[in-house]
């Protein structure tokens, strides 16, 4: 079985005087022109970390992807928009050492779960928000993105704890619609996937479905996965970190089966 080349804490840019920093996880044979792929936690913004999805890094950059989870300035210390900042952040830096890290520049993909699936649809769709975290001059924009059971729209006067701290106490109505992905013109939308529970109490399934139907109806190439009598998170055993089941843990009902869907999309469009 071919495994990976894992290295931790790597400095990937700065966020005024804080190191914003990641995993990197490489497949085991070296390459050129290989696909990549940031990915993105979970944690309703607030909290959560980047070894939270060190499963995608793991098994996907066995599948020969280069892999990128970077951490993300949280609500607690930082509003909207210095998430999406931090995320394109990651995405500049996976180019701009393309030659280093042995990947095609053209062939960057973003994903995401919960609240990271929100921040890499934003990462997809929004031309603002780059920030100074390094690397200036260089495009964030990715080839394909996918969302595992994230928001799509962010509600002004939400009673959502997690949504309204993300945004701050002075976010404008304009500001919530400007960190909702709905809200954007999808005309040129990469091709995305989409993944949720039908029975998920924390993000409805309306916000993936009506978002695949909107780039349905403007024949954008997208997939929508949805796991019958599943809530959020239904693909790990348990959403405390502590406790935490990586994707593609046999342990996890459906890890095997999420990791096989994102697998096969991203090598589809990458």
């Amino acid at each position: 079985m071919t495994r990976e080349k894992v290295s931790k804490g790597i400095l990937i840019g700065k966020a005024g005087d804080r190191n914003l920093e990641a995993d990197l996880y490489l497949p085991e044979k070296n390459g050129y022109h290989r696909p990549a792929l940031v990915i993105v936690h979970g944690g309703g913004w607030r909290k959560g970390s980047r070894n939270g999805v060190k499963g995608f890094g793991l098994l996907l950059s066995r599948s020969g992807f280069v892999c990128l989870c970077p951490s993300y300035r949280l609500s607690p210390e930082a509003p909207w928009p210095a998430q999406i900042e931090d995320v394109k952040c990651a995405i500049r830096y996976l180019k701009a050492n393309y030659e280093k890290l042995g990947l095609d520049p053209e062939r960057v993909g973003v994903i995401g779960d919960s609240a990271g699936g929100h921040l890499a649809l934003m990462a997809a769709v929004a031309t603002a928000f780059e920030g100074a975290g390094g690397h200036e001059g260089i495009s964030s924009d990715v080839k394909a993105v996918a969302s595992m059971y994230g928001p799509t729209t962010i509600q002004y006067g939400t009673d959502n704890e997690g949504r309204a701290l993300l945004m701050g106490a002075e976010a404008t109505e304009e500001d919530y619609k400007g960190a909702s992905p709905l809200e954007y013109d999808l005309s040129n939308f990469p091709p995305c996937l989409l993944i949720h529970g039908a029975e998920d109490p924390a993000v409805p399934l309306a916000e993936s479905t009506v978002f695949y139907e909107k780039l349905a109806n403007l024949d954008r190439k997208a997939e929508l996965h949805i796991f019958a009598d599943e809530g959020h998170a239904f693909d790990r055993r348990s959403w405390s970190e502590e406790k935490m089941v990586d994707i593609g843990d046999p342990s996890s009902v459906y890890g095997k089966t999420v990791i096989d869907i994102i697998d096969l999309f991203f090598s589809k469009y990458l």
